[in-house]
């Protein structure tokens, strides 16, 4: 199954254009290595409602894994895990879970990060952080996981997958 992610950045300084965002495009050349095609990206502001908007134009886009950078932390600003919600359908806490655990290996701040990971439908949605080396470490144990996970979401497993290897 091909996999066609979506890139969002969230930085209001980013797309005021005060600096340059790093963490999208490592992203995004992280995921292209990985043979992964990247269909859309974006940088808005952090702001619920446009970072919404862009998630919803990725999928129907096309994407069917919406990786987003930014917007993680407990600044006020940072609103990308109120903006998933409004998003996705279920969420997956053991992805979150998983980048939370990769982080604190490297720093205790990983602690602080509330990024989310779920559904949306078909397509799976993933907050990153907002550096590009945390997102480079996030990808490391992220991208392994990336097609199981697309096809569980795909339908295209089947019921009973996880028995069968009993």
């Amino acid at each position: 199954m091909t996999i066609r992610a979506a890139v969002i950045t969230a930085s209001t300084k980013g797309a005021r254009g005060e600096r340059p965002d790093e963490s999208g495009p490592a992203m995004a050349e992280v995921l292209r290595a990985n043979g992964i095609e990247v269909v859309f990206t974006d940088l808005v502001p952090d702001d619920v409602e446009r970072i919404v908007a862009s998630m919803r134009k990725a999928i129907r886009n096309g994407a069917n894994l919406v990786l987003t950078t930014g917007g993680t932390g407990l600044s006020p600003n940072d609103v990308t895990p109120e903006a998933t919600r409004r998003v996705i359908g279920r969420e997956i806490p053991g992805i979150a879970e998983a980048l939370r655990a990769r982080s604190l290996e490297k720093t205790p701040h990983g602690m602080l990060s509330r990024g989310l990971a779920g559904a949306a439908g078909s397509t799976l949605v993933v907050n990153l952080p907002g550096s590009p080396r945390a997102v480079r470490e996030s990808l490391e144990i992220l991208v392994p996981v990336l097609p199981h996970a697309i096809e569980l979401l795909a339908g295209e497993s089947g019921e009973g997958g996880h028995a069968k290897r009993a």
